[in-house]
């Protein structure tokens, strides 16, 4: 080889010991080498003996400029002496050992692995092999190969393989040379290749010669041994090998000696060592049977039991518990189907997608539209054979619970758009003008000339209620969504002057063995004064939103004196059947008594028998005494809080008439309590929950327990809606009462498992086999002071807040009537993992091995004979948004000028309500009549996805603050006009989906080619905005009101085009990146003013997956800049006035509210041409540094509206597969680069409003 030249780095003397021997050393390499072997022996032991004694010599021969390693290597390379060989190793060995890697790197760049593997071949065919060179030949590879990725192949396509296994086959009972040996196997064996080739070799039964019992001698020999053996059973075939030759009854029982052994917990990592095999073993399908019928399950278990009171065995209470999950017997969802227990026949099914997917398969699920006699399936759509299928190769440890997120990490900026056509929005109403004049008849405000009206102020209410019901008159545009239907369907006859429809008495079903009440049959005997003050409120009394933020003090104040108004509030037991109970609410010192006969449950008639309560009430009897009441028999006395001061837009008797005209798949036939009562919220703080350490640990042993010790489970089914006739199952009083049969109610099975213990099973969307999330049911029958378990068992994220803090919701009768009536949050070791039931690949989108999740938590009952509801977020109903809408059109004053029409029928036949507000002009003159037409548009929308209850609360507090007489709402009312559909999905949200329509598909991915039919909501709305852009007057803002499952505060999501093409890194000319920067300044006033807002949440992405949705094409087609979409998060805030506290309808209305006020903040700045707050834009985004945009790339099953964020959390104390890192935040941020201020300043001049 070419000799090196020695050099030396500046200020390192050249005439140094150690560098004048390595320059002899150099001019030996070669021939002379050879010939003067003793010189070599004595300049390489001179080296040795200065880099052992001195550690600048050390570093003269490592540091940067010094050739001295390639003197070294070359020297390895060319000498044949043994010694010389040796103390070269000696000087490698020292060299190496210390640099932190650097060193190490230096010598793998240099060639110093392949030059070691040569050795190792030339010395294995001496025989014997000098026993020193090969220990310190061995120990040097040990060294180096971790710091080589090409290790393994070096070795493989060297020979050297062989030469180590040979060499440790005969040397097993040479600890000192076996030692390197197997560490050098265990770095060989990380190749996958490798790895199957040594247990071709006999590696695997080798290892299992050098593992032993319990003993105190060679225990570092024994880690390594059992790191090697690690390593290799992570190919399924070495695995199949060790499962085939009873190598998994041999690790149990070594386990099980180390573990009763070594008592002062001293060889942790041997027993951790042997723990890893089994879980390497685990990840095929033959190694968890085997480990079952080895009895491993409890072997595993009572082991971790032992060890959980020792704090530091925790990787070993988490290690077993993954094997244990790993081998946990997959199980089926208890259920016939995974298709929803309602169904609805669709007028007509999509040629493809997953409801096509859906109608190809066998029937199944409750019908309740089209009735059939047939078996519920033919097919078992619960579970397949396939989705146990073995896993890859790969460690499955932290494969689990956050895999999609893993994922993401890898596609990260897949899913942005990078066609520069689609990110410039293209104003393409796509329709016809002539098709749209049609919708010309919901804009009446952009043509009314008031020339009829009388601006008197004595007049003024008798005219704007005659505008009203003139303009409701106007006959809607009723999509029809009755044709194609079956001879059992029965036609719905509507009313087109109010939309809304009612059902033929045949549809009625045969009543529950109550006492009905009809509800014409409701004795009201309030005064006439009083019941107009109720429904007509004055402008003196109706809420602003000064009192959405009331003080604690004035709101405890009002909840005291409620509380003292109702104490004659009571629950008595009648024993007189069918009688009509007297419901009386008497307040002292008042002449107005308000008396309603009531039955309850209470009972309606008209579209079915409804109540409010439900079957799960067992009112009148001690909790858990034995037997129950007939449910027919006796009825109570119930007085109900009067809650109109404190809730001004709430009516019991109003809900009521509400929910009439209510149409449910499931035709239901209660009205539950909260609904009914009303929301008061509290005026306490609710900290975001702190994780208590093990908490998942400690549940996963609870399920484990369930296959140890089966004698303890009841495996009861105590509430089914599969079957139609008796959901709720009677038994003796020693179960809970569950039932979710009213409106937005989900619960589809409860089963007892242990006493206090249930599984609590979700339906699906209608026209889905999936989409488990929302969740709202009655729970009756309970025991004071007991600590009750419920898991829902079929989530299907693969996180969730609930591992971050937020609780459940929770709502007591017995509170409400004792002048509490308020949802609050509750639920103690609240966690959220990976369970054992299987996912079938139908409702996985394809994918197969699925599991579901469950979302567990426990919780006390304060009340005797008390009925709770619980929910996943604040309920808000279909009939509780008709409700609120009636009585804000009560708190309307001459000076508003609001409009309700409705904008289409649905398929199930409700109403969709589309409203108008502005104020009124000053007169009827031409300048105040052209004022009034030519205000900018507003266009906001709420509730597609009806799980999202989050976002009507917020509409909520949007249309009070609208409606409100502060100076602040006049002058909004002033500047614009504001179109608003406060639910866009009204089947959804009545029939208790989480997501879809009765279409079984996501509303906000109907967007692009709404079809008329199948979305009527969408396409009618979409038609509103496409009319508006034909006629010039495209909304200035366009907004919809979301929730976010997986991420803390409120945030926005816009379009961009600089945005978007900065974090996809594709190229651009300057003109591509014109753009006006407008679209940031209604979330940057936000940030300025909302508490719960955040700015470093939000994004202006524009992606791929998100095309379809209402923000990318109303950006796109329509032409709107401002197109958003408003999060609002479904547990808390990280951040500003409300950091660490749960959200709650407070914190949700001022938010509705504070956006109003941005509207404000926002026509100030546009309306002086205010550029300044444009550079305070540019200097936002230039100022802020890169954050990956981090997408969800995922199947129709799990879309999400937007990439998820997941806080990092510690999961030391549970089981290793949850070691999740923090998914890369979808953040606003772009990357910094001086050339975009030449970019921004392009666009600069180009703003305009």
């Amino acid at each position: 080889m070419n000799k090196p030249k020695m050099a030396t780095e500046k200020g390192v003397p050249s005439n140094s010991r150690v560098m004048m021997l390595l320059g002899q050393l150099e001019r030996m390499n070669g021939e002379a080498m050879m010939r003067d072997v003793e010189t070599a022996r004595q300049v390489t032991a001179k080296i040795c003996h200065l880099i052992q004694t001195q550690e600048k010599s050390g570093k003269e021969v490592m540091s940067k400029g010094s050739s001295g390693m390639e003197v070294i290597l070359a020297s390895l390379e060319n000498t044949r002496d043994v010694q010389t060989t040796l103390n070269i190793f000696y000087i490698l060995s020292e060299l190496l050992t210390v640099g932190e890697g650097r060193r190490v790197g230096v010598f793998v760049s240099k060639g110093g692995t392949g030059i070691l593997f040569q050795i190792l071949i030339t010395a294995s065919k001496e025989l014997p092999p000098s026993e020193e060179l090969m220990l310190q030949l061995h120990s040097l590879l040990a060294k180096v190969g971790p710091k080589d990725r090409k290790f393994g192949v070096k070795a493989r396509l060297s020979g050297a393989l062989n030469a180590t296994v040979n060499l440790t086959k005969q040397n097993l009972q040479n600890t000192k040379l076996l030692l390197p040996c197997l560490q050098v196997l265990r770095v060989y064996s990380t190749n996958s290749v490798n790895a199957i080739s040594l247990g071709k070799n006999g590696v695997v039964e080798l290892m299992f010669k050098i593992i032993v019992p319990y003993s105190k001698k060679n225990t570092s020999l024994l880690k390594v041994a059992l790191d090697a053996l690690g390593a290799l059973l992570k190919s399924k075939t070495n695995a199949r090998r060790a499962v085939d030759a009873g190598h998994v009854h041999v690790l149990l029982a070594l386990y099980q000696d180390w573990h009763h052994n070594d008592t002062r917990h001293r060889h942790m990592l041997i027993r951790k060592g042997l723990l890893v095999c089994l879980r390497n073993i685990t990840n095929i399908k033959l190694g968890r049977k085997a480990l079952i019928d080895a009895d491993g399950m409890r072997i595993l278990y009572n082991s971790s039991t032992e060890c959980l009171p020792v704090r530091t065995l925790d990787p070993l209470v988490n290690t077993s518990s993954l094997i244990m999950r790993k081998c946990f017997p997959k199980n089926r969802l208890p259920l016939p189907t995974i298709k929803s227990a309602f169904h609805y026949q669709l007028p007509h099914v999509p040629a493809v997608g997953p409801v096509a997917q859906l109608y190809s398969q066998p029937p199944g699920g409750r019908k309740l539209h089209q009735l059939c006699d047939r078996p519920l399936k033919k097919v078992d759509d619960v579970v397949d054979e396939s989705d146990d299928n073995e896993e890859t190769d790969a460690d499955t440890e932290n494969d689990t619970d956050n895999e999609e997120d893993e994922k993401d990490q890898h596609t990260a900026n897949e899913d942005i758009e990078t066609d520069l056509n689609k990110l410039h929005p293209k104003k393409n109403p796509g329709r016809p003008f002539e098709e749209l004049r049609v919708y010309e008849r919901f804009f009446l405000e952009l043509s009314e000339d008031f020339q009829g009206y009388n601006f008197e102020p004595s007049k003024n209410a008798s005219t704007t209620s005659s505008t009203f019901s003139s303009t409701r008159s106007t006959r809607p545009i009723i999509v029809p969504t009755a044709q194609a239907l079956s001879p059992k369907h029965v036609p719905i006859t509507s009313n087109p002057t109010k939309g809304e429809r009612t059902l033929p008495s045949a549809l009625v079903p045969t009543p529950a063995p109550l006492t009905p009440l009809e509800l014409d049959t409701i004795h009201l005997t309030k005064d006439q004064d009083r019941q107009e003050e109720a429904h007509i409120p004055s402008p003196d009394t109706h809420t602003t939103l000064s009192s959405l933020t009331r003080p604690p003090s004035e709101a405890q104040t009002i909840e005291q004196d409620l509380a003292h108004v109702l104490e004659c509030v009571s629950l008595v037991a009648e024993g007189h059947t069918g009688e009509e109970v007297g419901w009386g609410v008497k307040q002292e010192g008042s002449s107005v008594n308000a008396t309603r006969h009531i039955q309850s449950p209470l009972l309606l008639e008209g579209i079915a028998n409804r109540r409010v309560g439900g079957g799960g009430s067992n009112w009148g009897s001690d909790c858990g005494s034995e037997g129950a009441e007939d449910e027919g028999g006796d009825g109570a006395v119930l007085e109900v809080p009067d809650t109109a001061l404190l809730l001004p837009l709430h009516d019991p008797d109003l809900y009521v008439e509400m929910v009439k005209g209510t149409h449910s798949v499931p035709q239901y036939a209660e009205v539950a309590y909260p609904d009914y009562f009303g929301h008061i919220a509290p005026t306490f703080r609710e900290p975001l929950q702190e994780r208590v350490y093990g908490v998942q640990r400690s549940k996963i042993f609870q399920d484990i327990e369930r296959l140890i010790h089966p004698n303890d489970i009841v495996d009861k089914v105590v509430y089914d809606l599969d079957i139609p006739s008796c959901p709720v199952i009677e038994d003796n009083g020693e179960s809970l009462k569950f039932n979710s049969q009213f409106e937005s109610g989900n619960l589809r099975k409860a089963v007892q498992m242990r006493k206090y213990e249930y599984d609590l099973v979700l339906n699906s969307d209608i026209n889905s086999n999936h989409y488990h999330q929302w969740f709202y049911f009655e729970v009756s029958g309970m025991r004071v002071g007991t600590n009750y378990r419920f898991n829902i068992i079929n989530s299907e994220k693969s996180n969730s807040q609930f591992n971050y803090g937020m609780q459940v919701l929770m709502y007591s009768v017995q509170e409400a009537i004792s002048g509490k009536p308020r949802w609050v949050r509750t639920g103690t070791d609240i966690c959220y993992y990976k369970n054992h039931f299987a996912r079938s690949s139908i409702a996985a989108g394809g994918q197969k091995g699925k599991s579901y999740y469950t979302m567990t938590f426990s919780t006390s009952f304060s009340h005797k004979d008390d009925v709770c509801y619980f929910a996943y977020h604040y309920p808000y109903t279909y009939s509780t948004l008709k409700m609120h809408l009636s009585k804000l059109e009560a708190l309307r004053t001459p000076q508003i000028y609001l409009r309700r029409d409705v904008l289409c029928e649905t398929l199930g036949g409700n109403s969709c309500p589309l409203l108008t507000i502005t104020a009124m002009p000053e007169s009827n003159s031409n300048d105040h009549i052209c004022q009034f037409r030519n205000r900018p548009l507003i266009f906001l929308s709420a509730r597609v996805h009806p799980g999202e209850t989050n976002a009507s609360w917020v509409m909520k507090g949007t249309l009070e603050f609208l409606m409100g007489t502060s100076p602040l709402a006049a002058s909004l009312r002033e500047a614009y006009i504001f179109k608003i559909v406060p639910m866009l999905n009204p089947d959804g949200v009545v029939n208790g989906n989480h997501r879809c329509s009765l279409s079984g598909e996501d509303l906000n991915r109907q967007w692009q080619n709404p079809n008329p039919e199948l979305h009527p909501t969408i396409y009618h709305t979409k038609s509103l905005l496409q009319y508006l852009a034909h006629i010039q007057r495209a909304p200035l803002v366009f907004c919809d009101y979301h929730g976010h499952s997986r991420k803390k505060n409120v945030f926005m999501y816009g379009c961009s085009v600089k945005e978007t093409v900065w974090q996809s890194n594709i190229s651009a000319t300057s003109s591509d990146l014109q753009e006006d920067l407008g679209y940031r300044a209604l979330p940057k006033i936000l940030s300025q003013i909302a508490p719960a807002f955040s700015m470093v949440s939000c994004s202006f992405v524009v992606e791929r997956s998100k095309e379809s949705t209402a923000r990318v094409v109303v950006w796109r087609e329509i032409g709107v800049q401002r197109s958003y979409t408003m999060e609002s998060t479904l547990c808390g805030c990280d951040q500003g006035k409300y950091k660490g506290l749960q959200i709650g309808t407070r914190e949700l209305e001022e938010m509705g509210a504070q956006f109003c006020v941005a509207l404000l903040r926002l026509k100030r700045l546009t309306g002086i041409r205010n550029h300044q707050h444009l550079l305070d834009l540019e200097s936002d985004i230039i100022g802020t540094q890169s954050k990956v945009v981090s997408s969800s790339p995922t199947t129709y099953v799990m879309e999400e509206d937007e990439p998820s964020f997941l806080e990092a959390i510690d999961y030391s104390a549970e089981s290793n597969d949850e070691d999740a890192e923090p998914e890369t935040e979808h953040g606003i941020e772009v990357q910094e680069n001086p050339n975009h201020l030449d970019q921004l300043s392009d666009c600069e001049t180009n703003h305009r409003d």
